[in-house]
């Protein structure tokens, strides 16, 4: 009993430390002491917020089952784009793009941020100061956990891809920091996936331009 009491109690420390990790402000080194923004909670709904705010239902132009998305995606994509989950900190080689390029929803190749977007946060998950619009994702409060945060789904299905943070750099001063697996990166002059081209050819209005 006392071994399970330990099992027990060290996975919620170690989920209790994941959220906060994500929920940390970048290291001062992006943020002088000037340039710290005041904080700003769901809750005020502030236009500083970049997506589109939403409360209730939304809908969606993609659309399909569970057991569809299942199909589609690894046990892990399906976790975080559906069932709401975070990856491990430090686990996404997302973190260490740096060629000029498009970040993708890996669930609808939907594009959702530009590459000269993103910037080194310190808290192990791809971050960016905006989305590459603003109808590119949708904002939710997310009261889980015992916080407030704003959750970040893209707008294309729905699928969650990470929570935005009001302690980014300039110009936004905003920290959307995304799941590594909900994304996928295409660098400028290469060939889209399959999901990409398909999602491009039914809204050819949000082709991107590099």
């Amino acid at each position: 009993m006392q071994t399970i009491n330990l099992i027990f109690n060290t996975t919620l420390l170690a989920f209790a430390v994941l959220l906060a990790a994500c929920s940390r402000q970048p290291s001062t080194a992006q943020n002088s002491e000037e340039d710290k923004k005041v904080e700003v909670t769901a809750s005020d709904y502030d236009e500083r917020y970049i997506g589109i705010w939403v409360s209730g239902n939304y809908d969606y132009p993609v659309q399909k089952s569970e057991q569809e998305w299942k199909e589609m995606l690894t046990e892990s994509e399906f976790h975080i784009l559906r069932e709401e989950g975070t990856e491990r900190a430090f686990t996404s080689p997302l973190n260490n793009v740096k060629e000029e390029g498009i970040f993708y929803s890996a669930a609808t190749g939907q594009p959702l941020f530009q590459s000269s977007t993103k910037f080194k946060s310190g808290t192990g998950w791809p971050s960016f100061y905006e989305p590459i619009s603003k109808d590119a994702v949708v904002l939710k409060e997310d009261n889980r956990y015992g916080m407030t945060r704003i959750e970040v789904v893209d707008s294309s299905s729905g699928s969650h891809l990470g929570h935005v943070f009001p302690d980014g750099p300039k110009p936004t001063g905003l920290r959307y920091c995304m799941n590594g697996e909900s994304l996928l990166f295409v660098a400028k002059g290469q060939e889209p996936p399959a999901l990409v081209k398909e999602y491009l050819e039914k809204f050819p209005e949000e082709k991107p331009e590099i």
